[in-house]
């Protein structure tokens, strides 16, 4: 479990990140963003690095809201163990157990009252910091732009849910994988999540 730390990409990582780049290589993105790791820097530059369609002077821009949920003390923790005591008081012995039987926003409030050191960040804490990302976007870029940002797995699929209850929340989203919203006012639209085929129309 990564959450806040933060460390180089793997080779897998690197090829992932290129390969995402690949797929959207025809698609022009007026603005990059990724979140304050070095993880998602690294990913938006191999991407952007593939990418035919965008201005090669397009400079991606920090957006700290969009780092990865934090999972407090049991960051860097085996997920299997960490799930087993973070559900254990709830009867539930993995991530998909607590999800199954409560909801994904009880598995980042349990997380939090889990946490010996209150570290971990609850579901209100969770979507204060991510929903300032998205006025911060709505704010700043015109209409009718096309916006790469680059984010981690549980706050994708945290923010597809969220937009749309029907996202499937298991199996976790594949590194370099793709999902699109469409921003009409406060209105959010998911055209696609998890995306990763070659053949697809991205």
């Amino acid at each position: 479990m990564q959450g806040w730390c933060d460390s180089p990409l793997t080779q897998k990582g690197i090829n992932d990140a290129h390969s995402a780049g690949k797929r959207l290589t025809n698609k022009h993105f007026d603005y990059a963003f990724h979140s304050d790791t070095m993880r998602t820097k690294r990913t938006c530059e191999y991407l952007l690095g593939e990418n035919q369609a965008t201005d090669t002077d397009l400079k991606p821009k920090e957006l700290r809201n969009f780092r990865e949920q934090s999972f407090g003390y049991f960051e860097g923790s085996d997920a299997s163990q960490a799930w087993t005591m973070i559900g254990a008081k709830h009867n539930c012995h993995s991530f998909k157990d607590v999800v199954e039987n409560y909801s994904l926003v009880e598995t980042r409030d349990f997380m939090k009252e889990a946490d010996p050191f209150g570290d971990a960040e609850n579901d209100a804490e969770f979507w204060s910091r991510v929903k300032i990302g998205f006025d911060y976007l709505r704010e700043k870029i015109p209409d009718d732009k096309n916006v790469l940002v680059v984010s981690h797995a549980m706050t994708i699929r945290s923010i597809a849910n969220l937009f749309d209850e029907k996202t499937p929340l298991f199996p976790d989203p594949d590194n370099g994988s793709v999902t699109k919203l469409t921003v009409d006012g406060h209105n959010f639209t998911v055209d696609y999540y998890n995306q990763t085929a070659e053949d697809f129309d991205y």
